[in-house]
């Protein structure tokens, strides 16, 4: 379809669908199943449906759903989706494609989808998929997204997921060549919140130029969610799959790139971690998180080869990654708790701790800090806070200005720093000491000293500068992987 060019306030929900209608250039099927049968109804009041719908279908029971697409392990999924993408499909070109292949491009848009119910006041969730041609004649292609439905009734939900599916259909249909128009347009006349967008990612041979890691990163900026997970493999997880009856550990840092330090962080919290009274025969899903902000440091705008940089060596050492905008390690936590029961670690150096206790990052908080620790902390959440030098230490202070000057005496530089002798504001003082003698703070144990002194900004440096003894302080995989890919503008080896 073309692109009518009009401002966003005039491409209503109706005047979508009717424009969708009235292009003689497009037709297909809408199958919906679950709960999610209210996109086709959009099409159908606007009038002109007949030059678009080929067929519309809904098929409620698990039973006729089985009978019509073959079984699958679960109905609102993505390999669902899928199957139903690929059969009605392969019915619009069987039925159609020898009368109307030569002039029109062909489309299906399905989806899977379950709404709160009486029995579960949870936020309902979805698969949505268009396959469809480009030109006529064309190979298909596949635009997938999940969604999760934050309205509280199965009403509202349904009314959201209508409004979604329009836009999604206009998006994929005018948008597909124009990322930063396509996600933006997602949630069009979608107030408050109403849905939020995990996954997103592009199927086929006109695509290939496009990288789902970055379209993932795009959905964060827009603020059609606030975090998305890539599993090792640099593919999309879904969170409600992944961390489902997990434990987590996750450790937060730039990861630029990811250096002994990191590793030594992870593994030593790791086995305290798996020691905790609550883990006895619990599985642990390990990462690595980086927020929006540490994205953004030293500029306005994002650097998407940077990032996928910092993805791919992460990836290298067999860890997935999640991307949040969640600045506050109150609201990482509360994340984690949409998807799990289970015991959540966050793995954490001392210059972060010390940030956690600037009582200015809670000023929108009406309880501050006590409010921020009360949250954290609700639910079987603990920090695992890694040491140290004081050299190191000093430096991070004098990078503080005024904000620390409080804690700023007394430590060596020699001397380890550590959760047992970090001193916050006298104010907070008593607060740490509860927290520390609670065990919700947990100093690492076994952090191997020789590494403490390593630093990703001066490593990045030393890489940029084309120095050549940066790789004794990063992981023999992670080197491999920056020399292999020329990440980070180190030159490629010759034969590449």
């Amino acid at each position: 379809m073309k692109d009518p060019e009009l401002p966003t306030n005039e491409l209503t929900t109706n005047r979508k669908a009717l424009l969708v209608n009235l292009d003689q250039d497009v037709y297909g099927t809408f199958a919906e199943i679950g709960a999610g049968q209210e996109v086709a109804r959009h099409f159908f009041k606007v009038g002109g449906a007949a030059g678009t719908i080929a067929k519309s279908m809904s098929a409620y029971d698990m039973k006729f759903s089985d009978s019509i697409y073959g079984k699958a392990a679960r109905y609102v999924s993505r390999e669902r989706l899928l199957q139903m993408l690929k059969h009605e499909y392969g019915l619009l070109e069987e039925r159609l494609g020898e009368q109307r292949g030569a002039e029109t491009t062909f489309f299906v848009f399905s989806n899977t989808v379950a709404t709160a119910s009486f029995s579960n006041r949870k936020p309902g969730h979805g698969w949505l998929g268009m396959r469809f041609q480009i030109e006529p004649g064309g190979e298909p292609h596949d635009i997938l997204v999940h969604v999760r439905l934050l309205d509280k009734t199965a009403q509202t939900q349904q009314e959201a997921l209508g409004i979604f599916g329009v836009n999604f259909i206009w998006a994929a249909l005018v948008y597909h060549t124009d990322l930063d128009r396509f996600i933006p347009s997602l949630i069009d006349h979608l107030e408050n919140e109403r849905i939020e967008v995990d996954m997103l990612e592009y199927i086929g041979p006109k695509f290939r130029h496009i990288e789902n890691r970055i379209v993932g990163l795009k959905l964060v900026e827009n603020g059609l969610t606030n975090a998305v997970l890539f599993g090792s493999d640099g593919d999309y997880l879904l969170p409600m799959e992944a961390f489902y009856k997990k434990a987590v550990l996750v450790e937060r840092g730039s990861f630029r790139p990811v250096t002994h330090v990191n590793v030594d962080m992870i593994t030593c919290a790791g086995g305290q971690f798996v020691q905790e009274e609550a883990m006895e025969d619990q599985t642990v899903m390990p990462l690595f998180e980086i927020t929006m902000k540490n994205l953004l440091a030293g500029g306005q705008e994002i650097d998407y080869d940077d990032f996928l940089a910092r993805v791919d060596t992460i990836n290298a050492l067999g860890y997935p990654v999640l991307v949040s905008n969640y600045q506050e390690y109150y609201r990482l936590s509360q994340y984690f708790r949409n998807y799990t029961d289970r015991m959540v670690g966050l793995v954490l150096g001392i210059n972060h701790l010390q940030a956690i206790f600037n009582e200015e990052y809670y000023q929108h908080l009406e309880g501050g800090i006590l409010e921020s620790f009360g949250r954290l902390f609700k639910e079987n959440v603990k920090l695992y806070v890694y040491p140290m030098k004081g050299t190191g230490y000093q430096a991070y202070l004098a990078g503080q200005g005024d904000k620390l000057r409080e804690t700023n005496t007394g430590f060596a530089s020699s001397m380890l720093i550590t959760a047992d002798n970090l001193r916050v504001k006298n104010h907070l003082r008593h607060l740490y000491a509860y927290l520390l003698e609670n065990h919700f703070l947990v100093p690492v144990v076994g952090a191997n000293p020789n590494i403490l002194n390593i630093f990703s900004r001066d490593i990045i440096r030393r890489i940029q500068e084309g120095a050549d003894d940066w790789e004794e302080a990063v992981p023999e995989v992670v080197a491999a992987k920056i020399k292999e890919d020329g990440l980070w503008s180190t030159p490629k080896p010759v034969n590449s």
